[in-house]
């Protein structure tokens, strides 16, 4: 059931990159227990649990953990677990009695992973934020949107999942590997602005090189240029394209019949304005359908920009299997995929019933203790 079969993960109940980080390992076949809150907290979002997605293929329990018995439930799952997961505010489980150091007395071997947006330390510990604020102290924000206008607001895909989730689970891996040779865990502080700023190295590179411009939209590849540009088409929908190298700019100027001497060098900066008007009237002439027959799988650097309603039918998408339907909900499939050891097809998220608790918990605990805890109301 996937590469990680085997590795056993304790979720603590949150949202955005910590559940997203516990997905991933579940489905490369780590068995991960969620707990969540008797009472369950209010969130911003709120939506019926099978459409919150980031809840699937894992098992939860309830846990009242403001009673010592739900602590000590919780230190015994920790005592088999080979990494934690947690994406409160610091100190928040320090104050349960759940923090590094109960944690790892009771197993030396764990890996505890802290997912915040700020991080554990700095003058904004404790802040409040979203993943917009973070992304904004790391310079993304800034760099996004066109010149001459006010920066746009990316989606959390930067933030909350690629420098929080991603980096989390690359950090628990890591840890849980070594641990394994030296027997020892450690904690893994996953902060947004952090893994954010790592995902920004090439520019950061390409800065220094004078290669890159803090302007907005006035570089290469940010929208400034006319060859990395979407463009509309004739009946109202776009298209992508990204001819950086000579070879591919050249082809996608001979598919579109456009004279190349028309524009000039393409990697000349003065030409750029130049070039977005004469691609854009010729991207006019068609419609984007007209245009996918024509420059798809050419080495023209050509896709058509689709909703995510369109996504799932495109026949690449298709062929890959990058869509699943699960419980009536089409989402995306596991990723990446293995040659030898497939990971799991994504299961609905499960309510949170006593048979589905008892399931999740077997592979954890004897089922007279889950009934005890059960019946002391430890647990629902």
């Amino acid at each position: 059931m996937g590469p990680l079969n085997g590795v056993m993960v304790v979720e603590m109940g949150g949202i955005g990159p910590g559940p997203m980080c516990a997905m991933l390992l579940a489905e490369m076949g780590a068995t991960v227990l969620r707990i969540e809150r008797k009472v369950p907290a209010k969130v911003g979002l709120a939506r019926p649990r099978k459409l919150d997605l980031l809840l699937r293929s894992r098992g939860s329990v309830a846990v009242d953990l403001k009673s010592p018995a739900g602590v000590e439930f919780l230190l015994k799952l920790v005592a088999r677990a080979d990494g934690l997961i947690e994406s409160f505010r610091p100190g928040v489980m320090e104050r349960l009695g759940l923090g590094p150091e109960p944690c790892m007395a009771r197993n030396a071997k764990l890996v505890y992973g802290r997912m915040t947006g700020w991080g554990q330390t700095g003058p904004l510990a404790q802040a409040a934020a979203h993943d917009l604020n973070y992304v904004a102290l790391t310079g993304v924000v800034h760099a996004n949107g066109q010149a001459g206008q006010a920066p746009n607001v990316p989606m959390n895909v930067i933030g909350d999942f690629g420098g929080g989730a991603l980096y989390l689970a690359m950090g628990l891996l890591a840890g849980i590997i070594e641990a394994r040779t030296s027997g020892k865990g450690q904690v893994v502080d996953a902060a947004i602005v952090d893994g954010v700023t790592s995902l920004q190295t090439y520019f950061w590179g390409m800065r220094a090189a004078g290669l890159w411009s803090d302007t907005r939209g006035a570089n290469s590849i940010d929208g400034g240029s006319h060859f990395c540009q979407v463009y509309a088409c004739a009946d109202g929908e776009y298209v992508s394209i990204a001819a950086v190298e000579d070879q591919f700019y050249a082809e996608l100027l001979r598919r579109m019949e456009v004279n190349p001497a028309a524009i000039g060098n393409h990697m000349d900066r003065n030409n750029w304005a130049r070039g977005r008007e004469v691609l854009a009237a010729r991207f006019k002439t068609k419609t984007r359908n007209e245009w996918c027959s024509l420059l798809e799988g050419a080495d023209c650097c050509f896709a058509p920009v689709l909703s995510r309603a369109e996504a799932p039918a495109h026949p690449h998408m298709r062929a890959r299997g990058n869509f699943v339907e699960v419980d009536g909900v089409v989402q995306p499939a596991p990723a990446p995929k293995f040659s030898r050891t497939p990971g799991m097809t994504p299961t609905a998220p499960e309510e949170i019933t006593p048979a589905n608790a008892d399931r999740a918990l077997a592979a954890w605990i004897e089922p007279a203790e889950i009934a005890a805890l059960r019946a002391a109301g430890t647990i629902l």
